[in-house]
Order: structure tokens, then C-alpha cells, then sequence
């Protein structure tokens, strides 16, 4: 498994000549390293003095927050090895028989069939990508202030994971013949991309005022 490896290993087969891991595993590491940071900020506020000083709903919203980042995280991580299982499983379609016209069918259909999977993956990815970006206005409004930072590269990064899984979406795209899919996720891709821009632009504004 590739989240087994170690971090030089990991990146060592990234700057391989193997197609994969390629941009969808790495998109669900930085999404998956953005949620670890919101969690951190979390461990780092709970229980504080400044904490204790919340209303209990804002307290509710962090200690929520942490949990549900530490979700995302772990499902993440799952990804990491999910979007390179499907890249390889298109590679075996592409292997199949097609000398008949039944096998050439047989092997149409394994492909289409292989790339939706290939498609479905990087699109859990960002959704969840950016239900984690999503997590971090509590954080920066309620959070350990001195983590701030910590709170704002979340938000960055975990940005860059929802369209770095959405290129994957999309560049799959062209290989699946199914247009209404294809629809249905340009159009899925299109909203996840607009919210997680309008929040980063939100959470750089708030960070930076914080540090002016």
C-alpha cells in the first residue's frame, strides 16, 4: 500500500517513470494532509483556556470539527491507494482479448466501465476534499490563534486537493463515451471547484488580517 511507504519512499515512486501514483493520489495526500492540520489545530485549542472561555455552541463546532477532520483523513488516506487500484484496473481492460467482435465489445464495455471507476474515485476525493475545507472558518474563528497559520495552509492545501482530484475527473472524462455521465460530472466538478475557490479566498483574507 502506498500510505504504508515511507514518506522518501512515497515520493520516490511519485517522481518515478510509473504512471502511477500519479495527480489523484497525490491530490488525496494534500487533501488528506490538510485535514491532519485542521485536527492538529483542533488538539491544539481544546481544553485551553481560551476554549473554556466559548460559548458551548462554538465549542461544539471545534470539538465536532476535529472529529469529523480526522474522518476525512482516514477516508483520504483510503483514497490515496483507491485512485492508483483504478488507473491499474483501466490498464488491465486495455489488456483483454479483441480479436472477435465479441471480445472487442467484451473490452469496450471493461474499459468505459473501469474509466467510471477510474472517474469516481479523484470525484470522492474532492467532495471530500472539500467538506474538510469546509471545517476550517470555525477554526479560524474559534481556534487557537497561534495556529492560525496552521489553519490557513490547511485551507490551501485542501483547496489544491479538490481541483487536483477534479483535473483527474476531467481529464478521465474523454475516454467515456456516456455523455449524460459525462454531464453529470462537469457539472459536479464545476460547483465543487466554485466552492472551494470562494473559500480559500475567505480563509487568505481572514489569515492575513489576523497576522497584519
Amino acid at each position: 500500500m502506498l500510505v504504508n511507504k515511507t514518506v522518501n519512499e512515497f515520493v520516490e515512486v511519485v517522481e518515478s517513470d510509473a504512471p502511477a501514483p500519479g495527480g489523484g493520489s497525490v491530490s488525496a495526500l494534500a487533501a488528506g494532509l490538510g485535514t491532519a492540520l485542521t485536527a492538529m489545530v483542533g488538539g491544539l485549542t481544546i481544553g485551553r483556556k481560551a476554549f473554556d472561555a466559548l460559548e458551548d455552541s462554538q465549542k461544539k463546532e471545534i470539538e465536532e470539527g476535529t472529529k469529523k477532520a480526522v474522518e476525512l483523513r482516514k477516508r483520504l488516506m483510503e483514497i490515496v491507494d483507491e485512485d492508483t487500484n483504478a488507473f491499474n484496473d483501466y490498464m488491465e481492460a486495455l489488456k483483454l482479448p479483441k480479436e472477435t467482435d465479441e471480445e472487442k465489445a467484451a473490452r469496450k464495455q471493461a474499459m468505459e466501465d473501469a474509466m467510471k471507476g477510474a472517474v469516481r474515485v479523484p470525484l470522492e476525493a474532492a467532495q471530500k476534499a472539500l467538506e474538510g475545507v469546509k471545517l476550517i472558518n470555525s477554526f479560524l474563528e474559534y481556534g487557537n490563534q497561534n495556529a492560525i497559520t496552521d489553519a490557513g495552509v490547511a485551507s490551501l492545501i485542501g483547496t489544491a486537493g479538490v481541483q487536483g482530484a477534479v483535473y483527474n475527473v476531467l481529464i478521465n472524462l474523454g475516454s467515456i463515451s456516456d455523455q449524460a455521465f459525462n454531464d453529470e460530472m462537469r457539472k459536479t466538478c464545476d460547483e465543487l471547484v466554485k466552492e472551494a475557490k470562494a473559500l480559500r479566498e475567505v480563509h487568505e483574507k481572514d489569515v492575513f488580517a489576523k497576522l497584519a
